[in-house]
C-alpha cells in the first residue's frame, strides 16, 4: 500500500477510536490498525463509561450505544476478613437523563465505537500487527506492518496500543515499564437474571450500582477490588501492583485473590448463583503523574493507557483515554488547518491541551498517591482491621458504657500504630490528596 495518510492510529480501544473518529469527522484521511480480529475482540470484560468524555466526541451516543445500566449509587467499602465499613452515595439526580455514568461490556462497546469510526470515513484494518515505526532521522513517517504490503506512510502516527506499548519502546520513546508503575487486574463476568440483580442491589430497570473495595482482600498489597451491575450480569474483580505480586510472601496468584474476594461474607450473597461466563486479566498503568513518559515528538503522539493516563483517585480509565485521543486528534486538525508540519514543536500543543484539561490537573493533584501507598501496607491491613473492630465495638450492646468503649477503640489504634505512627500516617494521606 503506497498511498499516504494524514494520520495513522495504532489501536482500536477507547483512546484509538476517539482519535480516529475525531480525525475522520474533520475530513482527514485516516488509517486505523488493530491487531485483533475486530475492535473489542480482546476485551471481554465490563467497564465504567463516563458520559462527559464521549459526549464531547459523539453528542448523541445514547441513541444507539450498547449501554448496560446508568449508575445511580456509588458504594465504598473497607473490608477485613469478616466484615466491612462503608459509605454509600445514592442520588435521584443520577436517575434523570442525561445520565452521568454507565456500565458497559467492552467487547460490545468497542465494536459499536468502531462502527462510528467507519461511518465517519476512516479506513480500519484488523488482524494486522504494526511491527515498528518508520523513521526518517528522528521523525516518524509511517509504520511497518506484517500485512498490507509492509510499509504505510502518514504525516503523523498516534500510538494507542495499550499500557505496554511495544512500538514506543522499540522507537526509544520510553523504556520498559516498571513493575511498580503498573497493576495486574483480574475480572469475571457472572451472569444472572435481571430481576435478581435488581432485588439484591435495590435498583430498578436500567439502574446500576458500583462498589469499590479495599482492605484485607489484597493481603497488604497496593490494590483494590470492585463490583458493579450490568444488565444481566455482574462484573467483579481485583487488581494489585505488579511489583507487590512479585514480593508478596504468600505468593498468592491474582485469580486466588479474586476467589477470596468472591467468598467474603459481604460479597458472596450478592453474587450467589451467578454463572461465570467470562474471565480476563489485563495491565493498568498506575504510576500516576510522575510516571507519564514523553507523549509527543516529531511525527508522533501517545494516547490512552500507552501514556499512563489513569486517575489514581478514581480509576477513570475510559474517560481519560477518550479525552487524550480527542485532544491528540484536535491537535492534528488544528495543525493541518494552519498548514503546519507535524513537528515536535507543533505537536507540543497536545501536551498543552492536556495540561489545561482535567486529565493532567487530576493526575497532578494525586501525584504523591503512588509513593504514599507503596511501602505502607498498613493502609490495606492494619487500618481496615482497626476500623471494622471499632465499628463492632461501638455497635455491640453488651452492658459496657460508650465512654469505656471509646477508650478501648482509641487504645487499639495506639497499640497498633503508636501515636507517632498515627500522626505520620495522617500526614501522608493529607500530602497525597491536598
Amino acid at each position: 500500500m503506497a498511498e499516504k495518510f494524514d494520520a495513522i492510529v495504532v489501536g482500536a480501544g477507547p483512546s484509538g477510536n476517539a482519535a480516529t473518529y475525531t480525525l475522520a469527522k474533520a475530513g482527514l484521511k485516516v488509517l486505523q490498525i488493530e491487531r485483533g480480529e475486530y475492535p473489542g475482540s480482546k476485551n471481554v470484560q465490563g467497564a465504567i463509561l463516563y458520559s462527559d468524555a464521549l459526549e464531547k466526541i459523539i453528542p448523541d451516543f445514547r441513541d444507539d450505544a450498547p449501554l448496560e445500566r446508568h449508575i445511580i449509587e456509588q458504594r465504598m467499602w473497607m473490608l477485613d476478613d469478616r466484615s466491612f465499613v462503608g459509605t454509600h452515595y445514592r442520588s435521584e439526580d443520577y436517575n434523570k437523563p442525561p445520565y452521568n455514568r454507565y456500565t458497559i461490556i467492552r467487547a460490545q462497546f468497542d465494536k459499536w465505537f468502531s462502527s462510528k469510526v467507519r461511518e465517519a470515513g476512516a479506513l480500519l484494518i484488523c488482524e494486522t500487527t504494526v511491527e515498528q515505526l518508520l523513521m526518517d532521522g528522528d521523525k516518524v513517517v509511517g509504520v511497518r506492518c506484517d500485512r498490507m504490503g509492509g510499509d504505510v506512510f502518514a504525516d503523523v502516527v498516534i500510538l494507542a496500543d495499550g499500557v505496554n506499548s511495544t512500538l514506543a519502546r522499540k522507537a526509544g520513546f520510553h523504556g520498559e515499564i516498571l513493575a511498580k508503575n503498573v497493576a495486574l487486574a483480574v475480572k469475571e463476568i457472572l451472569f444472572m437474571p435481571e430481576e435478581v440483580i435488581q432485588q439484591r442491589f435495590n435498583i430498578g430497570e436500567e439502574e446500576g450500582v458500583v462498589i469499590e473495595l479495599m482492605g484485607s482482600v489484597t493481603e497488604g498489597m497496593v490494590g483494590t477490588g470492585f463490583l458493579y451491575t450490568n444488565k444481566d450480569s455482574l462484573t467483579i474483580g481485583v487488581g494489585c501492583m505488579l511489583s507487590d505480586f512479585k514480593t508478596n510472601p504468600r505468593r498468592t496468584a491474582p485469580y486466588e485473590l479474586l476467589e477470596k474476594l468472591k467468598k467474603h461474607p459481604s460479597i458472596a450473597p450478592l453474587i450467589a448463583g451467578g454463572e461465570m461466563k467470562e474471565y480476563a486479566a489485563h495491565l493498568i498503568p498506575e504510576g500516576g503523574f510522575n510516571a507519564i513518559p514523553q507523549i509527543y515528538g516529531h511525527g508522533w503522539m501517545i494516547v490512552g493507557d500507552s501514556g499512563g493516563f489513569v486517575n489514581a483517585a478514581h480509576r477513570e480509565g475510559s474517560n481519560l483515554a477518550m479525552t487524550t485521543g480527542r485532544l491528540a486528534a484536535e491537535t492534528v486538525i488544528a495543525a493541518k488547518a494552519a498548514g503546519q508540519e507535524m513537528s515536535a514543536r507543533t505537536l507540543k500543543a497536545y501536551k498543552a491541551a492536556l495540561d489545561e484539561s482535567f486529565v493532567m490537573k487530576d493526575l497532578h493533584k494525586y501525584r504523591n498517591m503512588p509513593d504514599m501507598l507503596h511501602g505502607n501496607p498498613q493502609f490495606f491491613t492494619t487500618y481496615p482491621t482497626l476500623v471494622n473492630q471499632a465499628a463492632q465495638t461501638m455497635f455491640t450492646v453488651d452492658g459496657v458504657d460508650k465512654k469505656t468503649k471509646e477508650k478501648e477503640v482509641l487504645g487499639s489504634f495506639k497499640a497498633a500504630r503508636k501515636f507517632t505512627g498515627l500522626i505520620g500516617d495522617a500526614f501522608k494521606v493529607w500530602r497525597a490528596v491536598r
